[in-house]
């Protein structure tokens, strides 16, 4: 009993520990497609984050034309 919690006490401790078991059992025990589904989903989330962060720079971009103050006649409405 002791053992059991010493483990669940380390898979908080490390997480890394935590997600290779996740995706090993996923995979099914075959750590080659563990591996290339956790690089996927790790790409994946690159992917991802790389685009809030356009997205939040364009928004941010539009803000600053916005409030700028206008010069000249500006365009007919």
């Amino acid at each position: 009993m002791r053992i059991a919690a010493d483990a669940v006490r380390d898979d908080h401790a490390c997480p890394v520990e935590a997600i290779s078991s996740a995706y090993l059992g996923f995979a099914g025990g075959d750590a080659g497609i563990a591996l290339r589904c956790a690089i996927a989903d790790a790409l994946s989330d690159l992917m991802e984050a790389e685009r809030r962060t356009r997205e939040r720079s364009r928004l941010i971009s539009r803000g600053y034309v916005r409030g700028a103050p206008e010069s000249g006649p500006g365009p007919a409405s």
